[in-house]
Order: C-alpha cells, then structure tokens, then sequence
C-alpha cells in the first residue's frame, strides 16, 4: 500500500516524524488484514528526497515513527519499499513503476494475482494494474476524493472506498 495519504494523514513533503498522524482505524484495519493471513507492504515515493528538501535518514526517521504508532496494536510491515529520486530522474521503482512489488513477490513469495494495492493516487492504482494485482483500491483520503472527482471515467477498474479500514473491509468480504 501507500504511505501518505493512504496510511497516514498526507502533509506535503513529509519529513519530520512528529507530523505524522495515522488516520483513524487505520491500526485496526491494518491489523484484520494481518490476522486474515495478508502481508503488508509500504511502497512510497518520497521525491523530496531527490528533490533535496530532506534525506533518506529523515524518510526512516518518519517510517520508523509511523511503526511505532502502529506496532502496539500488532501491526507488522514486512517492508518499505522507498524511491526516492524525483519525477524525471532515472528511478527503479517510482510508481507506477511495478518493480517494488515484483521484488516483494519474489522476496516474500507473494501471489501478486491474490493481493492488493491501497493508495490515494493514480499512480498507486497504476502500480497495482501493472504488477497484475487482483485488483487496485483508490482511498478517497489524501488525494483521493479529488482523483475521485477528476478522473471518474478513467477509474472503472479500480475499487473505490473511503479510507483504510473501508478498504480492509471490501478486501475481507470479497471473495
């Protein structure tokens, strides 16, 4: 899934930990993914970094913080998958690149078939269709009510809820 805007309240060009806000049921939506056997990812683009407004250190500092606020509740991510080079820039996994969830599939040997893509953006919708997801998930969170709003005929694909825990819910009740 995506990391700002998705996970956690979007603040442009995050980079100082104590500005970051989890959304509400986020942890618990998180959590019922995890007990239902999912594994979660964060796969993110952080073009600040190659745009130099923060380093890589404050991108871990701002992930390990988000841990924290999870990890009470039980919440484990497998990974963060981070690229952070800026728009433009040669770039391995910027989304809507699939590599990042290519290398978890065969890092963690994931069905990408059976798995899903959580995010605010086109982009993250585009990274889900292009690694083959069962299907890509807009939250209308950070961007996405506006994506929403904008873009209504180039989203048929994708499944569209609220927010995370709405996400989590569809996931667990489809078949």
């Amino acid at each position: 899934m995506d990391r700002d805007g998705t996970l956690i309240e979007e603040k442009e060009y995050l980079s100082d930990p104590a500005n970051v806000a989890p959304f509400a049921g986020a942890a618990e939506a998180l959590l019922s993914l995890q007990t239902a056997g999912f594994k979660l990812f964060v796969v993110t683009n952080q073009s600040g970094v190659g745009r130099g407004y923060f380093t890589m250190q404050d991108v871990h500092r701002v992930n390990e913080r988000m841990t924290q606020f999870f990890a009470p509740n039980g919440v484990r991510f497998e990974k963060f998958y981070i690229a952070p080079e800026a728009p433009g820039q040669p770039s391995r996994g910027r989304k809507p690149s699939p590599q990042f969830l290519l290398d978890a599939r065969d890092e963690f040997d994931l069905d990408l078939a059976a798995s899903y893509f959580i995010g605010d953006k086109w982009i993250d919708l585009e990274c889900g269709w292009n690694a083959g997801v069962k299907k890509s998930i807009l939250v209308r969170t950070g961007y996405g009510r506006k994506l929403e709003l904008e873009q209504a005929s180039r989203l048929g694909a994708a499944m569209i809820v609220e927010d995370l825990p709405a996400a989590a819910m569809w996931i667990l009740n489809t078949p």
